[in-house]
């Protein structure tokens, strides 16, 4: 792997770092994944599957609950451990001759694809067009962008997205953050009649707190499907990830998550309020996930002063198309925003919103 240049984003830097190497005691807003989770009885169904691991997992019930949950053949459905390991397959199936990823974005798609040998083109979109949609090179053979999108948290219309999908190209649309839209209402998941291949990504990690577990899964053809299967070690996924799969994919579950998306809806009304009495904050497009992108003058001083005041932001220079004026903020409970709030009016003087010395 090549390190990152001085100019160049490192494409392999995630929100966990802020937390990891000195971010003890810190509130942790630099990762997008639901406080309180997993919930109870999702943690109960995980540990009944510990009598179980003597055995090989079968991932044939789990299969079967994902394909109904988005009204696909299973055979259109395959397992994953986390979407990560999903653009590492298609990564190395794919015989893509002009890849372009839109940006900014999750970073790891791209990574993955240099990794694997592909030349890539950058797709950047502009923060005073609200970071919305627009067109990609038409000899592009291979799209990816992310929808809601990672760090931006714009949800781009499904007319917007579906209309990127041609013959001879694959489509590939990474929903991670889908489920923290109210009725999921912009997701490709569940639309089988478009040309070329669509390529759905899922993770179960966001809403239900399953980071450490790996989950996700990728929904397409079915000829795709199969070869990204035939890629993927044996058993790539293990029999509590399975069992999680399968809950999480059932009436019950998915009316929790709904309700947790409304709620999250609301706290995000909540900071972006409280953004909003800073002049020097700025926030483009309107945000539809469970984070925040803004832009501000010396934002790496500013995140450096609120790890002093407490909390930990994700840095936003990491993400191609942004710089150093950029942080990414989680959508916390209204209390914890409000602290958060307090500790940016202390780092940034006050109603002037001048970073303070």
């Amino acid at each position: 792997m090549t390190p990152a240049s001085p100019t160049e984003p490192d494409l392999r830097h995630h929100g966990d770092a802020e937390v990891r190497a000195d971010g003890s005691g810190l509130v942790d807003l630099a990762v997008n994944v639901r406080t309180d989770t997993p919930p109870q009885w999702l943690r109960d169904r995980l540990a009944a599957t510990l009598g179980d691991l003597a055995a090989y997992p079968d991932g044939t019930a789990a299969r079967a609950a994902v394909a109904a949950r988005h009204g696909r053949p299973a055979a259109e459905v395959l397992l994953t451990a986390g979407a990560a390991e999903a653009f590492v397959l298609l990564a190395r199936v794919l015989a893509a001759r002009h890849v372009a990823v839109v940006h900014p974005q999750f970073t790891e798609p791209e990574a993955a694809l240099r990794d694997a040998g592909h030349d890539v083109h950058r797709v950047l979109l502009s923060p005073s067009d609200g970071f919305r949609l627009g067109a990609v090179p038409d000899e592009a053979d291979l799209v990816v962008l992310g929808n809601p999108t990672n760090p931006t948290s714009v949800l781009h219309p499904a007319e917007a997205v579906a209309a990127l999908a041609r013959p001879g190209r694959t489509l590939v649309v990474d929903e991670a953050f889908m489920d923290t839209v109210p009725g999921e209402t912009e997701s490709l998941a569940a639309v089988r009649d478009l040309p070329g291949q669509v390529v759905v990504l899922r993770s179960l990690t966001k809403t239900w707190g399953l980071a450490g577990l790996r989950i996700g899964y990728v929904l397409g053809p079915a000829p795709l499907i199969a070869a990204l299967g035939a890629a993927q070690p044996l058993w790539p996924v293990s029999t509590p990830a399975l069992a999680a799969a399968e809950a999480c994919s059932t009436p019950a579950a998915l009316a929790e998550a709904e309700a947790a998306a409304r709620l999250l809806a609301e706290h995000r009304d909540h900071l972006l309020k409280g953004l909003a009495a800073f002049p020097s904050v700025r926030v483009h497009g309107e945000p539809a996930a469970s984070f925040v992108l803004i832009e501000l003058p010396d934002a790496a001083a500013v995140r450096t002063r609120l790890r002093e005041h407490g909390f930990a932001v994700r840095r936003g220079d990491t993400f191609p198309g942004l710089g150093g004026d950029w942080l990414r903020i989680a959508v916390r409970d209204e209390a914890t925003t409000d602290r958060f709030l307090a500790a940016l009016d202390t780092v940034l003087g006050g109603a002037s919103g001048t970073p303070a010395s």
